[in-house]
């Protein structure tokens, strides 16, 4: 077995961890706060990665893939937070802050470990397990944050652009949500969200990344 490979599990372990457990949980934080408390009763509310792990597809998928193609393609999820979206006070708007909650997870986590990647800089910390844990925080969130954000249901941008639709646009979308997932990974595999979503949209999070870390970096340089 390549060590290299398992080192780089090792480096994304804690940050692929928290990724999801947040985001998940961001979801069922923010349901419950307009109203839907069915993920808080489900324990899904929680930092705990167990409770939002999925074992094949937060597990099993990720690492087959990645001994499969030796890191060149990776994909999973975690077990979804249900959320009753006709429990919510406004199942329109309130709808699209749940969905929002977990992309916007993801950034805020990726703000933390580019600050924590800065500090490591400017103290001289030349251990590579840690620069490269702080860097896999960032690309993970960032991937994360721009993949989940991608309009088509049952991604959580699916449910943000059925908010800002017309409501028979919006049903009409809706419709799509059962075959979204065979969608996804269809366009996935044709590197279709990759050229013409991800890269661009990354681009723009690492800008905005890098301007929200610029002070940081100029008070101590």
């Amino acid at each position: 077995m390549d060590p290299t490979l398992i080192q780089n599990i090792a480096v994304y372990a804690i940050p692929v961890l928290f990724a999801i457990t947040l985001h998940e949980a961001a979801h069922g934080y923010v349901a419950k706060h307009f109203g839907d408390d069915t993920a808080y009763v489900m324990g899904r509310v929680s930092i705990n990665p167990l409770r939002h792990i999925d074992p094949i597809g937060t597990i099993a998928m990720p690492l087959l893939l990645y001994f499969a193609t030796k890191g060149a393609f990776v994909f999973g999820y975690a077990k979804p937070v249900p959320v009753r979206f006709d429990r919510l006070r406004d199942p329109r708007w309130h709808g699209m802050w749940v969905a929002l909650a977990g992309p916007t997870t993801n950034f805020v986590q990726a703000i933390f470990w580019g600050v924590l990647a800065v500090v490591f800089a400017l103290g001289g910390v030349n251990e590579p397990f840690l620069i490269g844990m702080a860097r896999a925080g960032i690309l993970v969130n960032m991937v994360m944050a721009a993949f989940n954000m991608f309009p088509l249901p049952p991604l959580d941008g699916g449910r943000v652009l059925a908010a800002l639709l017309p409501p028979r646009m919006a049903l009409g979308l809706s419709r799509i949500e059962p075959f979204g997932f065979f969608i996804v990974m269809a366009l996935i595999i044709s590197n279709v969200i990759t050229n013409v979503w991800m890269r661009p949209i990354m681009a723009l999070l690492f800008q905005l990344l890098q301007w929200i870390l610029s002070p940081l970096q100029m008070l101590f340089s």
